[in-house]
C-alpha cells in the first residue's frame, strides 16, 4: 500500500481545523502531519516537514490564503494547494488560481467534495468546486488566433502572474509605467478579460506560458 498523502492544515478557527483533521483522519490514503494558524506559521512548519498538499484557508489573518499560496509555491512548487473558502466569489476564484491553487473548494461543501479535491491535486489534476466551475468555465474562452499577444505583452503578462503591480513590472523591463498600463490595456481586449487576474488565469490555462 502507497504512503499516505501528506497534509498540511492552514485554518485560523479551531473548530473548523479540528473538524477537517477529523474528516481526514478517517482516511487511510490521508494524514495530516502538520497544522498552522496562519500564512506566516504555515511558511515556518514548512520549512520543517515534508507535505505533499497544504490545505489553505483564503480567508486568513496576517498574509491571507492566496499570499500564502503563492510563498508556498514560490518556495515548494512540489506542494499541491487545495484552497477553502466560506464564499462564492468570481475574483477570489480568479485570484486564487492565479496565486498557483490547485484546487478550490467551499467550507460547505460535502467532506465528500473536499476529500475528492484533495485527492485530485495530490495526483496531480485540477479540481474546481462545482458551484464555482462557471466562474471559469464561462470566462476561459480565448479568441481563435493561437497566441494573440506580443512578445512582450507576454511578458507584462508573466509578471502580473506573479503578482508584480505595474510599478515593478516597469522597472523589471525598463519601460514607463504609463506604457505598462498601455499594454495591459491591450492585454485585457485581446484575452477578453475584465481584470489582470483574470487576463492572467487565461493565459495560464489557455498554455500561453
Amino acid at each position: 500500500m502507497p504512503d499516505p498523502v501528506r497534509i498540511l492544515l492552514v485554518e485560523d478557527h479551531a473548530f473548523t481545523r479540528d473538524g477537517l483533521r477529523a474528516t481526514l483522519g478517517l482516511e487511510d490514503d490521508l494524514k495530516v502531519v502538520a497544522e498552522a494558524r496562519s500564512g506566516e506559521e504555515a511558511l515556518e512548519v514548512l520549512a520543517l516537514h515534508p507535505v505533499d498538499v497544504a490545505v489553505v484557508d483564503i480567508g486568513l489573518p496576517g498574509i491571507d490564503g492566496i499570499a500564502t499560496a503563492r510563498e508556498i509555491k514560490g518556495r515548494w512548487p512540489t506542494v499541491r494547494i487545495v484552497m477553502l473558502t466560506a464564499h462564492d466569489l468570481r475574483e477570489e476564484v480568479f485570484a486564487s488560481l492565479a496565486s498557483g491553487a490547485d484546487a478550490y473548494c467551499l467550507k460547505s461543501a460535502s467532506p465528500e467534495l473536499l476529500l475528492l479535491a484533495i485527492r485530485a491535486a495530490a495526483a496531480g489534476s485540477a479540481y474546481l468546486d462545482p458551484q464555482v466551475a462557471h466562474h471559469v468555465l464561462g470566462g476561459v474562452r480565448l479568441p481563435e488566433a493561437q497566441s494573440p499577444l506580443t512578445p512582450r505583452e507576454l511578458d507584462i503578462l508573466k509578471l502580473i502572474a506573479d503578482g508584480l503591480p505595474n510599478k515593478d513590472i516597469a522597472e523589471r523591463l525598463n519601460v514607463s509605467v504609463s506604457t505598462v498600463k498601455l499594454h495591459v490595456q491591450d492585454i485585457l481586449v485581446k484575452l477578453q478579460a475584465a481584470d489582470r487576474t483574470q487576463a492572467a488565469v487565461k493565459a495560464l490555462r489557455a498554455g500561453l506560458f
